[in-house]
């Protein structure tokens, strides 16, 4: 989130999609609520569903599952062609006036693709994809390879041409108004199925903030993982931030773009490198072309890129700092300027590593074993036959779970007979591990807050500590090393292990380590403050790039200082009523709980709603001040111009996305799901994604109309269940006593269904039987003037659990019925919007 959930409460009008938090976040969901009750504010839901969110809203559209950037962008369009933008923040802080190299081209100007495009390599030169400028320095502004080559040579601009006026054809602007010109009304109707009367008053609603140049008013966007579980999501949710940024709305109270995440500490595991392409706090991974510490940092460190009487912070410029210091945070004294920093001991990423790309190299017999730690991956697929017959490969497979689940027990998956069995070779190892209430640490939820909870109660028999299962582990294997010696010893001798338990270590300790510490005396320059060898830090502005600070994450630097725990905080005051609550755990960075907040301001630095201030520029003091942590640099003058977007080389939001920002386009592109009931309408030549890559195997199939498969299904979840593990629950068993399948009453009519009945939802790779559930909730649409039947599918069930629902469960998994795709940007599967064909069980 670039806000957070309380916020929601300052909105004036909400668009929801993606989501559906009054199910799915129904804690959260009183902020929205509160919004309307207390500023008026609007609510407009678009989902493939009329959910509990849609029915407290004020308008409803029913959206065909994928094509969420054609509504979108036609959005965009309304806002545009009828002026409700926000023109001095689009000028001056968005790349909108940013001039592009000649040679790039638009999907409408080709075949469907932007310029540079291979279709042998299904891959872009993405030379084009810049601004046109003199200069450039380092920073390729390339994040990881996924085949570990060099990374791309082109480079930003140092000095940026620009045309403030917006009317160059080749400034971003005008080709952001070219882009989506095509996203009319009557498209937007033909490949939603939202009527265009409908798209309209959605489109009007929504930028009607804008009318007239009011400034004063904001709006937020809220989605969840129906945005994400597409095989062009990240492109989507890049939709929206255009969208915001055209609107003004990014660093405003009740603005942004606001993430819902399933889990209570998703945004944590991505904080700390749950994701192969990434490290703690988001620094890029070092690739085999990286062949040295300074080499690895010239190429991840950017360098300003921007018009030239225009200033940048630039803060990236700071990665050195911040990688010094976490190689100092794993290496210690090992970590030396001599040595790059133990730079060598890093692991060199070469390939993909992502969720599905690891299931399809252990089906190939690459990856031989696995360690699953609360992560149910034959549930959760794609394809979850394919990861069954993956693990029927593998040589080994450790589970570390609260109860028996599927991937445990994928050796006895429905359908496998004793014979079959027999041949399987995989050794299974479950752990029994300690529930959530049976342990401590921090939680980070959605608005990026950190959060500690102390344990409930003691664990039951012998499950462990998930942190004293690693360790041991760890240990066992340090100690073989110091015994045998092995291949490249060193990153294992060497990571530092220094707590007060190595057995379990204490993750207080953990986050202590993970915040950082001087390991010298320190004095700041400008205020004189000291800060004494093995002291904490107080933040990560303190960070140097010479040995003397070690910090395991710069963003959670700042949680755990000499004051002590930050994040075990609970001071609910809330001193300016924004909701910011500044003393309620901590959150990154710098306890700022609204990024971007410098863009709450005009260019002089006067709040564009007095009434909602969060941060200002004070004449008398010479510095920005505010009830927020100030997003900025604090002696920046207003007629310096440095850009609000401080993370960015240009200083500004992007709404052009240069040079490998983005895989597959730097402006969003609708393209069809990789199954989809009809052809791309804008390019039907190029219907989908061109830079997504199917899967070879004989468990990887894709469905066409052509075989039958014509009805759209999308998955989902149920309040009264979570994931795959309350089916373990008496009490929640009893709320859904058996599974569903939630199909129109249309359809039913056609079908000759009733509700209750047993059916059959088969896609190319699997099938599942549940029971119909009739309801006026879902309705057929009208997509390119032909009837689609949508369907949906609640994710929860499994051939694990209790008895309570013995005889009413057929047992099976609702990802049998995904297709192994995925988003060519964060890898994530496309679980939304695949074809399925509905019969009589």
């Amino acid at each position: 989130m670039t806000n957070g959930w309380v916020d929601m409460k300052n909105t004036d009008m909400m668009l929801i999609m993606g989501g559906n938090p009054a199910e799915n976040h129904p804690c959260g969901f009183k902020w929205p609520i509160e919004a309307k009750r207390t500023r008026n504010a609007k609510m407009i839901v678009v989902d493939p569903r009329f959910t509990r969110t849609a029915a407290v809203a004020d308008l409803h559209c029913q959206i065909r599952a994928g094509s969420d950037i054609a509504f979108l962008g036609g959005v965009i369009h309304y806002a545009i062609e009828n002026n409700r933008i926000a023109k001095d923040y689009l000028v001056n802080f968005t790349n909108a006036a940013f001039i592009v190299k000649p040679g790039f081209q638009l999907p409408g100007d080709t075949d469907g693709v932007f310029s540079g495009f291979d279709a042998k390599t299904q891959s872009y030169d993405k030379s084009t994809w810049n601004y046109a400028g003199t200069g450039g320095g380092g920073g390729s502004d390339t994040p990881h390879p996924p085949s570990g080559s060099a990374p791309a040579a082109p480079k930003l601009p140092e000095k940026v041409e620009f045309d403030l006026s917006l009317q160059n054809p080749n400034c971003v602007f005008q080709l952001l108004r070219k882009h989506y010109s095509r996203y009319t009304p009557e498209m937007v109707e033909r490949i939603t199925g939202i009527p265009k009367e409908q798209f309209l008053k959605a489109a009007d609603l929504y930028t009607s903030i804008r009318k007239d140049g009011d400034m004063k008013k904001a709006s937020t966007i809220i989605y969840a993982v129906g945005w994400t579980q597409h095989s062009f999501g990240t492109q989507i949710i890049r939709t929206a931030a255009i969208l915001q940024l055209v609107l003004g709305n990014v660093g405003r109270a009740g603005g942004g773009v606001n993430a819902l995440r399933g889990h209570s500490n998703i945004q944590g595991a991505t904080d700390m490198a749950g994701l192969f392409d990434s490290l703690p706090g988001y620094l890029k991974v070092p690739t085999p072309a990286d062949a040295s510490f300074d080499a690895w940092m010239k190429r991840i460190t950017p360098t300003p890129s921007k018009p030239a009487a225009w200033d940048s912070f630039n803060y990236y410029s700071n990665t050195p700092k911040f990688a010094v210091s976490y190689l100092k945070a794993l290496y210690g004294d090992a970590a030396t300027k001599q040595n790059g920093w133990a730079f060598d001991y890093l692991p060199k990423v070469d390939r993909n590593y992502s969720w599905v790309q690891m299931w399809d190299d252990m089906y190939n017999g690459t990856v031989k074993g696995m360690i699953a730690f609360g992560m149910n991956g034959v549930a959760i697929g794609p394809n979850s036959k394919k990861n069954i017959d993956a693990l029927k490969k593998a040589d080994w497979l450790v589970v570390g779970e609260i109860y028996p689940d599927e991937t445990s027990e994928f050796w006895r998956s429905p359908g496998i007979t004793q014979d079959e069995m027999k041949q399987i070779q995989t050794t299974v190892y479950r752990l029994p591990c300690a529930g959530f209430a049976e342990k401590d640490g921090s939680f980070t939820n959605s608005a990026r807050w950190l959060l500690w909870k102390n344990t409930a109660l003691p664990s039951p028999g012998d499950a462990r500590l998930d942190q004293a299962i690693v360790a041991q582990i760890f240990l066992k294997i340090r100690e073989l090393y110091q015994k045998e010696g092995g291949k490249v010893p060193d990153p294992i001798l060497h990571v530092t292990w220094n707590y007060s338990n190595p057995s379990s270590p204490p993750l207080a300790e953990v986050l202590k380590e993970v915040n950082g510490k001087a390991l010298a005396d320190l004095e700041d320059p400008a205020t004189k403050q000291q800060i004494k060898a093995g002291q904490q830090l107080p933040g990560f502005a303190w960070l140097k790039d010479d040995g003397t600070t070690s910090c395991g994450n710069w963003i959670y630097s700042g949680s755990f200082t000499e004051a002590g725990n930050q994040t075990a905080r609970r001071d609910p005051s809330d001193p300016s009523g924004l909701g910011l609550h500044p003393g309620w755990g901590w959150s990154w960075p710098a306890n700022r709980r609204v990024l971007y907040n410098r863009a709450s301001c005009d260019v002089d630095g006067k709040p564009w709603d007095p009434t909602r201030k969060q941060v200002w520029w004070n004449e008398e003091q010479q510095k920005w001040v505010g009830n927020d942590v100030v997003d900025f640099k604090i002696d920046s003058k207003p007629k310096d111009h440095m850009g609000p977007f401080i993370m960015n080389p240009e200083g500004v939001g992007r709404i052009f996305g240069p040079l490998a920002a983005f895989a597959d386009g730097p402006f969003p592109e609708h393209y069809e799901p990789i199954e989809s009931p009809i052809d791309n309408l804008f390019h039907p030549q190029q219907t989908h994604n061109p830079v997504v890559k199917r899967f070879k195997t004989p468990d990887d199939k894709y469905g066409t109309p052509k075989d039958g498969y014509t009805v759209v299904c999308t998955t989902y979840r149920l309040t009264e269940l979570y994931h795959y593990w309350t089916k373990n629950n008496p009490m929640n068993v009893q709320l859904v006593p058996e599974p569903f399948i939630e199909i129109s009453v249309e359809m039913a009519n056609e079908m000759g269904f009733t509700g209750g009945e047993k059916i059959k939802v088969s896609s190319i790779r699997g099938s599942y039987i549940a029971k119909a559930m009739v309801t006026k909730r879902i309705k057929p649409l009208m997509i390119d003037g032909k009837k689609v039947y949508p369907i949906g599918l609640p994710i929860h069930q499994g051939y694990r659990g209790i008895a309570e629902d013995e005889g009413k469960d057929a047992r099976t998994l609702a990802n049998l019925l995904t297709p192994t795709v995925f988003d060519p940007n964060a890898f994530t599967p496309e679980f939304k919007g695949f074809l399925v064909k509905v019969e009589r069980a």
